[in-house]
């Protein structure tokens, strides 16, 4: 299938400063990029830069940054669902995770995250995908927000709900270990039926739940 990469870019201006949104960002241009030390909720800032790096080279693979002052500050990422999980038993080409979301925390609250998740879908780039995100509670900034579980999911579901991403069902075990974790997808208008039936097959094990 057809990865459409096709470049996107804002400028938007925060408590003063001038922020760059763009995306999809090749490697070379994450390679010139610093990182913010705060963005390290999956892993070490530099660890991350790398991950970005290389995530941003894959087929499908996509990253859409927030840069100030050449300092990466924000991030989204796309990406084929890893191959020992649940998502990809179905060999889905047109089955896109939205795998990460992060902000720098002194860049909170002026809604840098929507724009990060709504640049990715500008120009119709993802109209032939299904793109679904995992939400699980041990990964949500939880101490850093000050919200409960409850709040945190309400805002992530909102978050997501700008792009029309909506809850779906499903039977996976790690998402059913907790009700506040969540499915979460969004079927291109150009997706055809028998990939959703196929995913449909996907998120469902246990057949009598389908």
């Amino acid at each position: 299938m057809e990865h459409r990469k096709i470049p996107v870019s804002h400028v938007y201006v925060y408590h003063n400063k001038e922020i760059i949104i763009s995306g999809p960002t090749s490697p070379v241009v994450l390679q010139s990029l610093d990182i913010h030390r705060d963005l390290d909720a999956f892993r070490k800032p530099q660890e991350q830069l790398e991950a970005l790096i290389e995530i941003s080279g894959l087929p499908e693979g996509r990253v859409i940054t927030a840069v100030t002052d050449n300092m990466l500050i924000g991030y989204v990422t796309f990406h084929y669902p890893d191959e020992l999980e649940l998502w990809s038993q179905g060999g889905m080409p047109d089955l896109i995770e939205l795998g990460a979301i992060e902000v720098a925390d002194a860049y909170r609250g002026g809604g840098l995250g929507k724009l990060l998740i709504a640049t990715a879908f500008e120009r119709e780039q993802l109209e032939n995908c299904i793109v679904f995100t995992t939400e699980y509670y041990w990964h949500w900034d939880l101490k850093g927000s000050g919200l409960d579980v409850w709040a945190y999911r309400k805002m992530m579901e909102n978050l997501m709900k700008t792009v029309d991403m909506v809850w779906y069902a499903t039977d996976d075990p790690e998402i059913c270990s907790h009700p506040a974790n969540c499915l979460m997808v969004r079927i291109g208008n150009e997706v055809p039926m028998s990939s959703q039936e196929t995913f449909d097959r996907v998120r469902f094990r246990q057949r009598f739940m389908y």
